[in-house]
Formats: structure tokens, C-alpha cells, sequence
């Protein structure tokens, strides 16, 4: 059993981070976190050890590392761009850093951007990468290094889909289904045709903690699927936030048509663009590494999930009652 439970979590701030964050916390971990403003993130959270750095720093990686027996790699760059210039710079200096620590595995929250989703309907740790995008292509890249770097650097690629949670307002759902602080008078749909994979980053923050907890079960280099909640209809979501809210909600299309046309002048549009045929095709992921691992895959009641999303996010009050079922 791992007797350092010690982890340097990049990316705390952050959706994803700050709740695999919490997760370990609960699971009885020492967490570090690292931040360019670490005053201000401590302000928000005093339970983590925040230490003032830059993700694109290696000697500031490298230094937070000293100790830890896992590190997080939970940073992106922000508003979909600059892939090409900072994510495999990131995590180089993550590899660094874990070597540097002795071996300190590293997690890395994954994408479905590494496959082709026309050719992939289903997604398990043994299913052929093609990228089709520029995000994909670095993607692969950033996981090619990851298994090359075992196993003096173990690692762990914990794969999900699109997120939604408390926290992820740098989500799709945050950011184009509802409008945060607002109630919901309206939602936009996403997906153009087929099904979609979410995933509650709550029961994803969990699930991450407890295969860390398991660390002697994971192999040097190993890649778990995170089923969440597979919107078979594409229409689940959708239907899911109208029982919340206590009535029908109407519903219009996002215009993809609108990002693929105006994808040259490059900005937003571009990024959006090249990630809607995520959108058009079904990918459901195969967790069964990750119950083998863990067991049943923590799993919040869907409408339970998008009640709280929505009171986090501003768009329902807290003692808000649900009076509609929707057919």
C-alpha cells in the first residue's frame, strides 16, 4: 500500500483540479497546490498547501514535487488555445518533476480528442488513437511521452467526456447550455445527431481518488476509462435540467454552422470548429478497468447531478422544488 500520500495537484484552481483536490483531501491526502497567485487561491481554500508557481516553470514544478508520491496534471490552456505552444511543455516538466520525486506517479485527466469519433463509437484502453484535429494529434503526443517515461515515471490517463459539475464553468455546459447567474428561460443544444458522454466531476473526482488509493492494483502505464452518464439520445441532458427547473424548457440549436464558418479567422470559432464532430458522432467509454480496479463507478442520480450544477452555477436557487416530469 502507498504509505506517501502526498500530492502536487496543477491545475487546482481549476474545474477538474480543484475537485480532484477536494476528493483526495477527503481520502485522507496531503495536498499541495500550485498557483501564480497562491495568496488568493488560499483565500478560497485553506485546507490545500498552496505554493506560488507556473505550470510552464519547470524549477517551479520540480521544486513543489519534492515529496510527493502523485502529482495532477490538470492544466490547460485556457479558451481552447495555444495547444500547440504549452501543453507538451507542461507536461515535459511534469515527467521532470515526478523523476526528480523519485517516481511520483502522475494522473492525467484525459480526452476523447485522441480519437476519430466517426470510426470510434466505443472507446476502451486498447482502442487505436487516430486523431482527426490538431488537438488530437497533441493529445496523443502528451500520452506517447507518458508511456515512454514508464516506468521510472509511472502514470495514470483517466479518460472522461465532456464535464459539468460544481466547478466547471470552463465547460460546455456551463458555457453554452445554460447562462451562469441567470435562471434557465432557454437552453442550447449541443449535440447535432446521436449520443454524448458527460461526466459529474464529483463521481470523477472520486473515482480518481479511490484508484490512487489502489495504486498497488495500477500497472506502470495505465490508461481507465470513466463511463459518467451516457446521453444515449443526445436529448438527456436536456430533458434532465427541464425536471430540475419544474418545467419545459425551450430549446434552440448551437450554431456550429456559424463556427465552421467563420473557423479561418481562427480565435473561438476555429477552436469550436475543429471539436464538432465530437458533437455529430456517439462515444461511450468502457469503465471496465475501472470497476475491475475499484468497483461500482461512483455515480451521483443524474437529475441530482444537474441540480446542483445549476445551483453552483447561479441558475436555481438552492430551496428550488421540482414539479415536472417530463415524458
Amino acid at each position: 500500500m502507498e504509505t506517501n500520500k502526498t500530492a502536487l495537484v496543477l491545475g487546482a484552481t481549476g474545474g477538474i483540479g480543484g475537485a480532484i483536490a477536494g476528493a483526495l483531501l477527503r481520502h485522507g491526502w496531503k495536498v499541495r497546490g500550485m498557483a501564480r497567485d497562491a495568496a488568493a487561491a488560499h483565500k478560497q481554500n485553506q485546507q490545500i498547501e498552496w505554493l506560488k508557481g507556473d505550470a510552464m516553470r519547470r524549477a517551479d514544478v520540480v521544486d513543489h514535487a519534492r515529496g510527493v508520491s502523485v502529482i495532477v496534471h490538470a492544466v490547460n490552456p485556457p479558451n481552447y488555445a495555444n495547444w500547440d505552444k504549452l501543453v507538451l511543455p507542461m507536461i515535459d516538466n511534469t515527467i521532470a518533476a515526478a523523476q526528480v520525486a523519485g517516481g511520483a506517479r502522475i494522473l492525467l485527466p484525459g480526452t476523447i480528442y485522441n480519437f476519430d469519433p466517426a470510426r470510434t463509437p466505443v472507446i476502451d484502453a486498447s482502442t487505436p488513437q487516430q486523431p482527426c484535429s490538431r488537438k488530437g494529434a497533441i493529445r496523443v503526443e502528451l500520452e506517447r511521452r507518458l508511456e515512454q517515461a514508464a516506468p521510472e515515471v509511472p502514470s495514470l490517463i483517466l479518460r472522461a467526456g465532456d464535464f459539468f459539475g460544481p466547478g466547471a464553468r470552463a465547460s460546455w455546459f456551463a458555457q453554452a447550455m445554460v447562462t451562469p447567474g441567470k435562471p434557465v428561460h432557454r437552453l442550447t443544444e449541443l449535440t447535432r445527431g446521436g449520443g454524448h458522454s458527460w461526466a459529474y466531476l464529483p463521481d470523477l473526482a472520486e473515482a480518481a481518488a479511490r484508484l490512487l488509493d489502489e495504486s498497488e492494483k495500477l500497472q506502470p502505464f495505465e490508461r481507465v476509462q470513466f463511463e459518467g452518464y451516457y446521453d444515449q439520445s443526445g436529448t438527456g441532458l436536456v430533458e434532465a435540467v427541464s425536471r430540475v427547473v419544474g418545467r419545459k424548457v425551450a430549446t434552440r440549436h448551437f450554431p456550429w454552422w456559424v463556427m465552421a464558418l467563420l473557423s479561418p479567422f481562427r480565435g473561438f470559432p476555429r477552436e469550436a470548429a475543429e471539436i464538432a464532430q465530437y458533437w455529430r458522432y456517439p462515444i461511450r467509454l468502457d469503465n471496465r478497468r475501472l470497476t475491475e480496479l475499484i468497483g461500482p463507478e461512483p455515480r451521483t442520480g443524474l437529475d441530482a447531478a444537474v441540480r446542483t450544477s445549476l445551483v453552483h452555477l447561479g441558475c436555481l436557487p438552492e430551496n428550488a422544488v421540482n414539479v415536472l416530469s417530463v415524458a
